[in-house]
């Protein structure tokens, strides 16, 4: 029906890695068989789609003001033809009448994250700090006022947790606009069925070493610095890093200079099928870090049965129940973040922790975020 046309407004999409590209390869098919015609419109590196069932729209990356351009281009005729703009990124260049209702999904601050990437605001500065502050560079002051008021020109916009809905709110958006949909792991996502046993026997790990593991992108604010850090204070504990990043020379150099190398190990990028397995041989999954929306990391280490350490920042609080079905401690404090390990590593720690990480899930459903967003989409029809 013409009346279902949903254009999706994105900077990212497969192949690209990240979460918002994954939650579109994962959203969309489940919304066009409820009745949707989507058609996406993203930057890209490649010209090739991967067989979608829907017109995907690839923008080249080229220099900047080419890219912006041709996406503004691009984006006229879309517009036009959409009854619902779903847009998945902040500060895209889209063009054409505004008579369709728009929808944008926020998981983070932008211009806190480009500020932070770019050196405009110290890495020191975590994301909450910056929402109190007034007075900023100018640069970064420009850059959020523009996305801030973008923000608020919309007709609803989702969040994945509690904890955007409250930072949103603080951009001056009206509170009714803004609807929690938790995020979710995909339907046919399998945990690992190995044992912790015999995952470690598959990678090749010894049996007995106390074992943490943190995934994700090794960013300045992912924590991995101070994983680092506690590690050199706790000689048995082996660290394993999956993941790539900008941050990810400094922290080799970190683990280098603290005398540790052998007992921290940097796996880069690693497939998706293969961090199932990373995490049942782990004991625990640690998300140290200064900022998440809704983590899917921790959502992944929950179904594979292994409990995780998080810090007390962002959406972490509303998946990990501290002394459940996981540990919290405060961000960013280092004393802390040692005494928490040394308590997790303690007899029947684990064991207990363990046998609760199922608990709760149901708030993370798949179908259930697919129907609340369906039904979002459809109110603004």
């Amino acid at each position: 029906m013409a009346d279902n046309n949903l254009l999706i407004a994105t900077g990212i999409y497969p192949p690209d890695p990240g979460g918002p590209a994954t939650y579109l390869h994962e959203v969309l098919p489940e919304l066009q068989r409820r009745g949707w015609r989507p058609q996406v419109l993203t930057f890209s590196d490649t010209m090739v789609n991967r067989g979608e069932s829907f017109p995907v729209v690839r923008i080249l990356r080229r220099l900047y003001p080419l890219r912006m351009g041709h996406y503004a281009a691009s984006s006229l005729p879309l517009v036009g033809w959409a009854k619902v703009i779903y847009v998945h990124q902040l500060g895209l260049p889209l063009i054409g009448p505004r008579r369709a209702p728009r929808v944008v999904k926020i998981v983070g601050d932008l211009s806190w994250e480009r500020g932070v990437r770019r050196g405009w605001i110290p890495p020191t500065e975590d994301i909450d700090a910056f929402q109190k502050r007034t007075r900023h560079d100018l640069r970064v002051g420009f850059d959020r006022d523009r996305l801030n008021s973008e923000a608020r020109s919309y007709n609803s916009i989702i969040v994945p947790s509690e904890y955007l809905k409250r930072m949103v709110a603080g951009w001056g958006v009206d509170e009714s606009k803004i609807h929690v949909i938790y995020n979710a792991l995909p339907a046919d996502y399998k945990a690992s069925t190995f044992s912790q046993q015999e995952a470690r026997e598959e990678l090749g790990l010894d049996a007995a070493q106390p074992l943490l593991l943190t995934v994700g992108r090794v960013l300045p604010w992912k924590g991995v610095d101070h994983l680092i850090a506690a590690a050199a204070q706790m000689p048995d504990l082996k660290l394993v890093v999956a993941g790539d990043g900008p941050a990810l020379a400094l922290a080799q150099r970190q683990a280098s200079a603290a005398g540790i190398s052998e007992r921290v190990t940097f796996l880069g990028n690693v497939p998706r099928r293969q961090v199932p397995l990373w995490m049942k041989a782990a004991d625990y999954v640690a998300l140290y870090s200064g900022y998440e929306g809704l983590s899917h990391v921790l959502l992944e280490s929950l179904r594979a049965g292994t409990p995780a350490i998080a810090s007390d920042k962002g959406g972490n609080p509303e998946v990990i129940q501290h002394g459940l079905n996981g540990l919290l401690v405060p961000y960013v404090n280092r004393d802390a973040l040692i005494e928490t390990l040394r308590e997790a590593f303690q007899p029947g720690r684990r064991a207990a922790l363990a046998a609760n990480t199922g608990a709760g899930m149901e708030r993370f459903d798949f179908q259930n975020m697919i129907a609340a967003t369906d039904a979002e989409l459809r109110r603004l029809l």
